[in-house]
């Protein structure tokens, strides 16, 4: 072969690698994934993630107990590494999370029904956090899984914060992370609220009352943890209405797991899940990406007994026919 058409070759297989990335089709609305700081000294998994995504969130490096395991003394060690890995390949990076009812310290778990002092340690966390990132994070996820199971009651889970400071607590945590990083978007996040339902329905009575008292709430996350033939029917139906409210949408967390063994027939299947959820997003002008929970079965984080292998790759890093599902319905 001359070296005029080996150069034809060599050029015409960079341009095939190149149109392959995920990123490289998602113009309009982003394509994240959620990082493990562990997992980048895998080079593999190090160079697939900012190649194939244009937008990241930390698994876990972001939560409180990750952050500060005693008051006043924070490591930001793993986050500041995500970050950076973040900026370095011209992602945007999604904050997870300031309050859930997971993940708490020893030391604020011991203020159960000490009002005073622990709204002062909330606000300390949130500010302190919020003022480190300040700029460098595109929207946080303020409160993470704080709905009821079936929405009902007060609309807000039993725990630490709803027990102690009150469903008021929502709110101020939104107004202290404002405070701390007015361009920041701020996002409610949650599962079980991705179709109309009793939950959804709840969330949703809780924004519009939010946004009435002025709260500066901007987005709803839905986490869109799937099971198979899972994708909630009125998933699209469900985003637009909270997008008709004047917030951002976006699907956080998304994956879609099978009964294993796995076989041709059931990845197949989970390909078509993957089209419909990123299809739901897709014609919704207010809902700006969807970030898959994940994109490794190798370092996958999600377990559920008898389930699996739920993400874009497989532990050896060879594409699914989700990829080229997921591929077709970017914008």
């Amino acid at each position: 072969m001359s070296l005029f058409k080996t150069s034809i070759v060599l050029v015409s297989l960079l341009f095939v690698c190149i149109e392959a990335h995920l990123r490289d089709k998602a113009k309009q609305k982003y394509i994240g994934t959620a990082l493990a700081a562990h997992a980048l000294s895998d080079p593999e998994y190090n160079q697939m993630a900012g190649a194939e995504f244009n937008s990241a969130s930390p698994e876990n490096e972001m939560k409180w107990a990750a952050l500060e395991t005693s008051r006043g003394h924070y490591n930001f060690g793993d986050a500041d590494k995500l970050v950076a890995y973040a900026q370095q390949h011209d992602m945007k990076m999604r904050g997870h999370t300031f309050l859930w009812h997971r993940r708490i310290p020893a030391y604020a778990e011991a203020l159960h029904g000490n009002k005073a002092e622990l709204e002062k340690v909330v606000k300390e966390h949130i500010t302190k956090v919020a003022t480190h990132f300040k700029g460098k994070i595109y929207a946080w996820d303020v409160v993470n899984e704080v709905l009821n199971e079936d929405g009902s009651g007060n609309k807000l889970r039993k725990g630490l914060f709803l027990d102690t400071l009150g469903p008021s607590y929502v709110e101020e945590a939104f107004r202290t992370a404002h405070a701390a990083d007015p361009n920041a978007k701020l996002y409610i996040n949650d599962y079980g609220i991705e179709g109309k339902n009793k939950k959804s329905d709840a969330l949703y009575e809780l924004v519009k009352e939010w946004k009435a008292k002025g709260v500066p709430i901007h987005g709803v996350g839905v986490q869109a943890h799937f099971r198979e033939g899972g994708v909630a029917s009125t998933l699209h139906e469900n985003l637009k209405r909270f997008a008709d409210l004047g917030l951002d949408v976006a699907i956080t967390e998304l994956n879609i797991r099978y009964k294993l063994p796995g076989s041709a027939d059931k990845k197949a299947k989970q390909a078509q899940d993957y089209e419909k959820a990123f299809s739901a997003c897709k014609t919704i002008p207010r809902c700006v990406g969807v970030t898959v929970w994940g994109f490794t079965d190798k370092y996958s984080n999600i377990f559920d007994k008898g389930y699996g292998e739920q993400e874009l790759w497989d532990q050896h890093y060879k594409p699914k026919s989700a990829v080229n599902a997921v591929e077709k319905e970017l914008i």
